[in-house]
């Protein structure tokens, strides 16, 4: 934790206050830029983000490489996904849950990104998980899985950007 200087040269801490959002309560945010231009930086509050989206809609909000944060507006049911590698989601607000089961044929490796089954899995059953808020579970690689929200919620899933990943930087990013 950085501080300042005081008169006689101690360093005071500074303080800190952690405030907790939810769908419902958020303020917009923002990046104080010192000599800077705020065009070499993208920045989104994650609860708008999910306020202003479809339900299940997956929206990049961070991109390192292939590797992206999307935020999702989980509403109601989703469709079963899957992918080929390792993806993970974290509960932002509401709960969430999530069911697991094997998935017959494995995901093709060139694809990237999760992606939608056109039929309901046909392998066993995993199990399930529910998530509330802070809360986070592995989706593993080549399971299929689907969520459930009986309220609107907001889930974080850390994975490769896919054909399904949305990327709206001109209308989610601070500009100015």
């Amino acid at each position: 934790m950085a501080g300042a200087t005081n008169a006689s040269g101690a360093v005071e801490a500074a303080s800190y206050k952690t405030v907790f959002a939810s769908l419902e309560d958020f303020s917009k945010g923002g990046v104080e830029l010192i000599n800077d231009d705020p065009r070499h930086y993208a920045f989104s509050n994650m609860y708008e983000v999910a306020s202003i989206s479809k339900p299940w809609e997956q929206v990049a909000v961070g991109k390192n490489m292939q590797y992206v944060l999307e935020v999702v507006r989980a509403e109601g049911q989703s469709g079963w996904r899957t992918a080929s590698h390792d993806q993970f989601a974290v509960s932002l607000d509401g709960e969430v849950e999530i069911e697991f089961f094997t998935h017959g044929a494995p995901v093709d490796e060139s694809v990237e990104g999760s992606v939608a089954l056109a039929a309901d899995p046909d392998g066993q059953r995993m199990g399930r998980v529910v998530l509330n808020f802070g809360h986070q579970a592995l989706l593993p690689a080549n399971s299929a899985y689907r969520m459930t929200a009986s309220r609107p919620s907001v889930v974080m899933i850390q994975t490769i950007a896919g054909a399904d990943t949305k990327f709206r930087w001109a209308e989610i990013c601070q500009t100015v």
